[in-house]
């Protein structure tokens, strides 16, 4: 399985940074990842586009003919509608998602940008997700966005991952580690 996400990854890859390179000798980093916000929400809320870009009933005719309507639809501009066109000939669609995740990537890296994934064990406030950027913001020296989510399981505390740095400092892990010193001394 793993494998199978690698090379995943890799074809998606070499589509992405082709896009990239082609949309941002043009000028439109800005425009893309409008785009790119838009092609993620349609495939986390569509199971009928999911089921199109990976399901092998459907022929490369059929692939390139409705992923062009829906990129028409979306307004898609002509460098990534092509791409998609090209990746359904060459039954490549199912790499959507890693295409999508890994053109952010190079946008956000071209922004001088970095996406913070935050778990808190109840919702942050504005002003707590303002402070959290702020601080991010100076640790990374990047400009920081932030992705939140809720897992009352936390107990209290939060799990912030920055890059390939962790820290959490959840109420669940403290008394995790709490456990672990109580079964080593006795």
């Amino acid at each position: 399985m793993a494998n199978t996400a690698s090379i995943s990854a890799n074809i998606a890859g070499r589509y992405a940074q082709a896009v990239f390179d082609l949309v941002q000798d043009q000028g439109g980093l800005d425009q893309l990842a409008t785009q790119l916000d838009d092609l993620r929400a349609a495939l986390s809320g569509s199971a009928d586009l999911r089921t199109l870009i990976t399901s092998p009933l459907y022929s490369r005719e059929q692939q390139e003919t409705a992923i062009a309507a829906i990129a028409a639809k979306m307004g898609l501009s002509a460098t990534l509608s092509n791409t998609l066109r090209l990746m359904a000939q060459n039954r490549r669609l199912f790499t959507l998602p890693q295409l999508v995740a890994r053109l952010g990537e190079l946008i956000a890296d071209a922004r001088g940008e970095v996406t913070a994934e935050v778990v808190s064990a109840a919702a942050l406030s504005a002003e707590q997700q303002k402070r959290l950027t702020e601080t991010l913001a100076a640790k990374s020296g990047k400009t920081v966005k932030l992705n939140t989510s809720v897992d009352e399981s936390l107990i209290g505390g939060m799990i912030v991952k920055l890059g390939s740095q962790m820290i959490d400092s959840s109420i669940r892990s403290k008394l995790a580690s709490l456990q672990n010193a109580m079964k080593e001394v006795g």
